[in-house]
């Protein structure tokens, strides 16, 4: 089993140049497994982790809704957003600005075969990274991501999660707010649910200077110990 994973930070980088980018990377695992399961010898599948940061964008997983999009088009273009349907679990997500967004695409086959597990795993390494901050996240009983004060009425996400899985490898992941414009969740219903709240890194902690690299670093070092993998680091993107 290979347990290392090829490390990419994308930057700054359009949704769909990136979806296409995690499609390609997704689908040549998928192409190899076949191989391997019909021809042999057996070659060791890769596993990616990619790291971006997108332009405002508002995407609908697979089992969303359209009413929780709160904005029509011509609003959307005001606020120089775009909107994507996609293939992940979930309903509908924001990306932007001073988020991290973080793309696993693994071959769960090197690791563990369950999702379950893999999206707990995900939830996990959020949540020990926001203990280095002094934040208690937490799992909210029927609901994926991260929260705060759950079961109280402020309970807010600040942790979203989506992720598509085939043969088990998996793609799409999480995006966690940092320093992000919170003005644009008002554009929506954040993942479908209308009595919870959003919320960031920094408006919790009340610090505008926690640079993002240094938070990428703590979820990276948390994702390596969980899922006992070494992280390879590329210098460079696509």
């Amino acid at each position: 089993m290979n347990k290392q994973v090829l490390l990419q930070d994308l930057g700054q980088k359009a949704y769909k140049e990136t979806w296409d980018y995690q499609e390609e990377l997704f689908e040549e695992i998928i192409a190899l497994k076949i191989r391997n399961r019909r021809e042999g010898p057996a070659m060791d599948t890769p596993n990616h982790f990619l790291f971006v940061e997108h332009p405002h964008v508002f995407t609908l997983g697979k089992s969303g809704s359209m009413e929780n999009l709160l904005a029509n088009e011509a609003q959307l273009k005001a606020r120089k957003a775009e909107f994507y349907r996609i293939n992940r679990g979930g309903d509908i997500t924001y990306h932007g600005p001073g988020q991290i967004v973080g793309y696993p695409i693994l071959d769960l086959d090197n690791f563990f075969t369950d999702i379950h597990k893999y999206l707990r795993y995900l939830e996990e390494m959020v949540i020990l990274t926001l203990a280095e901050y002094g934040l208690k996240g937490e799992r909210s009983p029927g609901e994926t991501g991260v929260w705060l004060d759950v079961g109280t009425p402020f309970a807010r996400k600040i942790c979203a999660m989506g992720v598509r899985a085939s043969r088990w490898v998996t793609m799409h992941g999480f995006a966690l707010n940092v320093h992000t414009d919170l003005g644009y969740f008002d554009l929506m219903v954040p993942c479908g649910i209308k009595d919870k709240g959003v919320t960031s890194l920094n408006v919790e902690t009340g610090r505008r200077d926690i640079p993002l690299e240094e938070v990428k670093q703590k979820l990276l070092r948390h994702f390596a110990v969980l899922f006992e993998a070494e992280i390879l680091q590329e210098k460079t993107g696509v």
